[in-house]
């Protein structure tokens, strides 16, 4: 006979079938499918979020729960397992399946209409659509509940017990200790990047890419890699993690820091506990740890001199014409020019944070209703002007260019930040721990660095809260300092 906790990872690996299905679903729609097939698509995505909506509040299930809450036969990782769950099952009930239905719908919807908008560089496509979405958004906060501000309702499902308040402090000690940095180095003659801009054909940096994921560890066998309009990653077990990339044959950035950015993301999701399949331990601690692993690979490895000499000579071999005339220091002084531009993506590691603040103001005032969705051209623009003396030339390079919104995703972004400032703590204390992490790299060998975060941070999955699991690898609580002396000494060599 199966015991209580038995039934309960039964009932939620049911659960995780019904949502990492419509997971396939959403890939397919964001990589092949036919432009016929969404109008039935968002149908089909709206029916399964129907079902596991019901699933996640089965009354049976919560008296499952609230049984195994005070099951004092169970581990310690059963237990947080149970509580866990047992808070996002109250969260949920919340929610009704006519809500969940109708936001899934609205989201479906929404990534079609956005991405003909981007193409057409024409906001009003997609104006309608995100409206229906903040709407749905602030009356999800109010479903959820919150203390101070109705944005912390959303926050907290990104990043669990962070405030709109948290953030804002955060993004004062971008402004007051950052800022005087980003000054500083714009006063610098400017690093060459010309070469960084001329024809590099497809394939071959599709190539050189593949290239890259493997040398970082990812398994082919357990993932897969293609192209999407905005790069993303989607898992739908450990053994199938799958990333895409961006490819421009005059833009050598887009596909290198894509591809590196996905496959940091993809690594901890094939890292994650294979046991706990649908169970809370085996999903990622929270959005800002997920960022990151995204970050420490895209920016502490390969933006670093001592990884691209490792493989400067396979850039040669893929591109022997292109880079003829450069050196692999000029490369990765290009690679790290500081310069304010108008896509968060393709930004700079220091001006990044103000893409992020500029996205943060505007969620913070759609849901508190000082900014209304019809107005987000010209308010983007402006602040683009104001933060990064930007002008904005057109919808699709500016308020378009992100996906997040479509996908109903209001209340990501600040993790981006929190994220990057958790890499450099994460990556000092790897290379403290283990002082041939760096001498690695140095070599072409990425597992020292990959085996140090799957022993301290994968295989945690959900187990502590974000700012525990940092104390609890790093010794000490998060700390701003990392980044900012790691800025330092890397912006210091120019």
């Amino acid at each position: 006979m199966k015991s209580n906790y038995d039934l309960y990872c039964d009932h939620l690996r049911k659960l995780a079938d019904v949502m990492f299905s419509s997971a396939v679903l959403q890939w397919d729609q964001e990589t092949y499918m036919p432009s016929k097939g969404a109008e039935m698509r968002a149908g089909q995505l709206s029916t399964l979020a129907g079902i596991a909506h019901e699933l996640s509040v089965d009354s049976t299930f919560g008296e499952l729960l609230n049984k195994l809450k005070d099951d004092a036969t169970l581990t310690e990782r059963q237990k947080r397992n149970v509580e866990l769950s047992l808070k996002d099952f109250n969260d949920r009930n919340k929610y009704t399946t006519e809500f969940v239905q109708t936001l899934s719908l609205a989201v479906s919807e929404a990534f079609v209409a956005w991405d003909e908008a981007k193409k057409k560089s024409d906001f009003a496509i997609f104006s309608p659509k995100l409206k229906l979405i903040v709407e749905l958004k602030r009356k999800e906060a109010e479903l959820l509940g919150y203390k101070q501000h109705p944005y912390d309702a959303l926050i907290d499902q990104y990043e669990p017990g962070t405030t709109t308040a948290d953030v804002e402090r955060l993004f004062a000690d971008i402004r007051n200790k950052l800022k005087p940095l980003i000054e500083k180095v714009l006063k610098q003659d400017a690093p060459r990047d010309e070469f960084m801009y001329r024809f590099f054909p497809r394939q071959k940096q599709w190539d050189l890419g593949m290239d890259i994921l493997k040398q970082m560890g990812y398994d082919l066998e357990a993932g897969r890699q293609d192209e999407s309009s905005h790069p993303f990653t989607i898992h739908f077990n450990a053994n199938d993690v799958r990333v895409t990339t961006r490819v421009s044959e005059t833009n050598f950035h887009e596909m290198i820091w894509s591809t590196i950015h996905e496959g940091g993301h993809a690594l901890y999701e094939q890292g994650l506990p294979r046991t706990e399949y649908g169970l809370p331990l085996g999903e990622a601690c929270s959005l800002a740890i997920h960022e990151s692993q995204s970050r420490l690979w895209e920016n502490n490895v390969g933006r670093s001199l001592s990884y691209w000499k490792a493989n400067w000579k396979k850039v040669l071999d893929y591109f022997p014409e292109q880079m003829k005339d450069v050196s692999v220091e000029e490369f990765f002084k290009a690679m790290n020019k500081v310069v304010p531009s108008l896509i968060r993506t393709n930004a700079d590691e220091l001006t990044y944070h103000f893409h992020v603040l500029i996205r943060f103001e505007i969620e913070k005032g759609l849901i508190e209703g000082s900014i209304e969705v019809e107005d987000l051209p010209q308010v983007w623009n402006a602040k683009y002007k104001a933060y990064l003396n930007i002008d904005v030339p057109n919808d699709a390079e500016g308020v378009l260019q992100d996906i997040h919104w479509s996908h109903g995703s209001i209340g990501y972004f600040p993790t981006y930040s929190l994220g990057s400032f958790y890499a450099a703590q994460l990556f000092a204390t790897a290379c403290k721990q283990d002082d041939s992490i760096e001498q690695s790299i140095a070599a072409g060998n990425m597992k020292p660095l990959l085996t140090w975060l799957r022993k301290n941070v994968h295989s945690e999955g959900k187990f502590y809260p974000a700012p525990k699991l940092i104390e609890k690898v790093c010794g000490e609580k998060p700390d701003f300092r990392y980044f900012m002396e790691y800025a330092n000494a890397k912006y210091g060599v120019f």
